[in-house]
C-alpha cells in the first residue's frame, strides 16, 4: 500500500507529501522530520510572514480606492463574490419555480424581511450606543475634524452660489459687449469650473481625515455600518427575490399572457364592427408574448464563478487551437533539419510578439468573417452545444481564444522538435530493418519516444495560454476572469479593489491545479522515475 501511494503521490507532482506516508510507515522518522520540516513547515511559515506583512503594511498605502486591503478585508471581498453568485442563482430559480415551490420559499422570504427591520434598529442603537458612551473620545478626536469639514463645506457651498450668481450676472450683460468681454467670460467660467474641483478635492481630504479618524476612535461603529450595508443589501435581494416568486415569476407571467390573448382572441372574434386589422394584430403579438413568456428565464448577471467556467472554456479552446498546429509542425521540423531551417525565423520573429498585439489584430480578422455575428453559421451551431450554449460564444471569445493559441504554441512547437530529433538513431534503424512504412514509424517510434518532451512542451503552452487570457480579455471586453478585472478597476470603490486582490488568487489557484493536471500527464507519458519539477 505504502508504495503504491508513493507512486500516486509521485506522479502527480506531490512530492512533499512522501514524507508523510514515510513517516507513517516508520521508515526513518528522522530523515522524514527532517524532509517534513523542510518541505512542508518552512513554506507554511513563509506564507504565513507574507500574510503578517501584508496586514501590517497595507493600511499604511492609501490610493484613491481606499487603503489597501489587509487579508481579512479580501476574505470577505471573496465571501461577497460567492453570495452575490448565490443570490443571482436564487433569483434564477425562483423565476421558473412552479406554485406550490413559490408559495413556500416566497412564505420563508418574507419571515426574514419582516425579522430585518428589528436587526437594523438594533445595528443603529449599537452606534447611538457607543458614540454616546465615548462621547469625551470623540469630541477629543473626531469632533475636530468632522467640523472643519462641515465648516469648509458650508464655505465652498456658499462661495460656488456665489461665482454662480456673478457669472449669471455677468452673462446679462454680454448681449451689448463685443468679443473680448466673450472669451473673457469664457476664461471665468473655466476657472469657476477648475476653482470648483480644487475645492471638492479638499473637501475629500477632510473627509478622508474624518473617517479616518472616526474608524481608528470607533472601530465598534465601523463594524455596525458594515452590517447595517449588509442588512441593506439582503433587503434589497429579498424584496427582488420576493418579486420573482410572486407576480414576477415565469408562471405568472404566463398566466398573465394567456389571459391577455384569450381577451384580445375573444374581442376580435365576437367584434360586430371596428377596426379588425388593429384587433388581429393584437392577438397575434400577444400570442408572440406568450409564445416568448413561455421560454423566457432570469436575465442573470454575469457572476465570476461563471466567468471564471468561461475563462476556463476559452483558454482550453485556444489551447487545443494551439497544440493541433504545434505538435504537426514540430514533428516535421524535428524530422527535417531543411524544414527546420525554414521554420526557425518564423519562431524567432513571431514568439516574442506580446498578446496586446496579437489581440487587436485577431479581432479586426474575426470581425472580417464574422460581420453579423448573430447570424453566423459558426455562432448559431455552437448555441446548440450544450455547454457552450450558456456561455455566449462569441467573436470575442474567438478572439481571445487565438490570442492564447499563438502565445502559447510555441513552447510545445519548440519541444515536439527537440524531442522528435532526440530519438535515437538506433531506433530508426531498426525501423528500416524491418521496413517499416512511414506512418508506421511516426505512431510506433517517433511520436511515442518523443511524448514526454511534447508534454513538457503542452504544459508550459497551457502556463503561458493561462496568464495571456486574462490580459486578452481585458483589452476585449470578452466576458470572464478579465472582464471582471476590468469592470472592478473602472468601479473604483474600496470593495472593488479587494475583489480583484480575490482574482489575484482564483487565477493562481486555477493556474496551480492545472500545472498538476500536466504535471500527471507528463508524468504518464515519462520513461524515466526522476521527480517531477515544482
Amino acid at each position: 500500500m505504502k508504495y503504491k501511494i508513493l507512486k500516486a503521490i509521485d506522479i502527480s507532482g506531490l512530492n512533499f507529501l512522501s514524507p508523510v506516508v514515510r513517516l507513517i510507515a516508520q521508515e526513518d522518522p528522522r530523515k522524514q522530520l527532517h524532509e517534513i520540516g523542510r518541505f512542508i513547515i518552512v513554506p507554511i511559515v513563509a506564507f504565513a510572514a507574507f500574510l503578517f506583512l501584508w496586514s501590517a503594511l497595507a493600511p499604511k498605502h492609501r490610493t484613491k480606492a481606499g487603503e489597501v486591503p489587509t487579508p481579512g478585508v479580501v476574505w470577505d471581498a471573496s465571501k461577497g463574490v460567492w453570495l452575490f453568485h448565490k443570490r443571482e442563482t436564487a433569483k434564477a430559480d425562483a423565476y421558473l419555480m412552479n406554485s406550490a415551490e413559490r408559495r413556500k420559499t416566497l412564505q420563508q422570504a418574507t419571515t426574514r424581511l419582516a425579522r430585518l427591520d428589528a436587526l437594523e434598529a438594533e445595528a443603529n442603537r449599537q452606534i447611538s450606543d457607543i458614540k454616546a458612551a465615548s462621547k469625551e473620545k470623540f469630541d477629543a478626536y473626531v469632533a475636530p475634524s468632522k467640523t472643519a469639514y462641515d465648516a469648509k463645506r458650508a464655505e465652498f457651498r456658499t462661495a460656488k452660489i456665489n461665482r454662480e450668481n456673478s457669472l449669471k450676472e455677468k452673462a446679462a450683460l454680454l448681449a451689448t459687449q463685443g468679443t473680448d468681454a466673450r472669451i473673457a467670460y469664457l476664461a471665468r467660467i473655466r476657472e469657476n469650473a477648475v476653482t470648483t474641483e480644487q475645492e471638492k478635492e479638499q473637501l475629500k481630504l477632510l473627509k478622508t481625515t474624518y473617517t479616518e479618524a472616526q474608524t481608528k476612535t470607533f472601530p465598534e461603529v465601523k463594524k455596525a455600518q458594515q452590517a447595517i450595508t449588509k442588512l441593506a443589501e439582503e433587503r434589497q435581494f429579498l424584496s427582488k427575490y420576493s418579486e420573482m416568486l410572486g407576480a414576477g415569476s415565469r408562471e405568472s407571467k404566463t398566466t398573465e399572457s394567456e389571459s391577455l390573448l384569450a381577451e384580445s382572441k375573444n374581442k376580435f372574434l365576437t367584434a360586430t364592427d371596428g377596426d379588425f386589422y388593429r384587433l388581429g394584430n393584437t392577438v397575434v403579438k400577444s400570442e408572440d408574448l406568450l409564445a416568448t413568456t413561455e421560454t423566457s428565464h432570469y436575465a442573470k448577471p454575469w457572476t465570476l464563478p461563471k466567468q471564471i467556467v468561461r475563462s476556463l472554456l476559452c483558454v482550453f479552446t485556444g489551447f487545443l487551437v494551439a497544440s493541433a498546429i504545434a505538435i504537426p509542425i514540430g514533428i516535421l521540423c524535428g524530422l527535417s533539419p531543411t524544414f527546420m531551417a525554414a521554420m526557425t525565423p518564423f519562431i524567432a520573429l513571431f514568439k516574442p510578439v506580446s498578446p496586446l498585439v496579437w489581440l487587436p489584430i485577431i479581432m479586426i480578422i474575426v470581425g472580417g468573417f464574422m460581420p453579423e455575428p448573430e447570424n453566423h453559421w459558426l455562432v448559431k451551431a455552437l448555441d446548440h452545444v450544450p455547454i457552450l450554449k450558456n456561455y455566449k460564444v462569441d467573436p470575442m471569445f474567438l478572439s481571445s481564444a487565438l490570442t492564447v493559441a499563438l502565445c502559447s504554441l510555441w513552447a510545445t512547437l519548440v519541444n515536439t522538435a527537440l524531442g522528435v530529433a532526440s530519438i535515437e538513431k538506433d531506433h530508426l534503424n531498426v525501423a528500416k530493418v524491418l521496413r517499416l512504412g512511414f506512418t508506421a514509424r511516426l505512431f510506433k517510434i517517433v511520436i511515442p519516444t518523443a511524448l514526454p518532451l511534447i508534454f513538457a512542451g503542452l504544459r508550459i503552452s497551457l502556463a503561458v495560454g493561462w496568464m495571456v487570457l486574462v490580459a486578452a480579455e481585458i483589452l476585449s471586453t470578452s466576458q470572464g476572469i478579465g472582464k471582471f478585472v476590468n469592470d472592478m478597476y473602472t468601479n473604483g470603490s474600496s470593495e472593488s479593489f479587494a475583489q480583484m486582490f480575490v482574482v489575484v488568487f482564483i487565477v493562481g489557484i486555477i493556474g496551480m491545479f492545472l500545472d498538476r493536471i500536466m504535471i500527471i500527464f507528463q508524468r504518464l507519458v515519462s520513461f524515466d522515475t526522476a521527480g517531477s519539477a515544482i
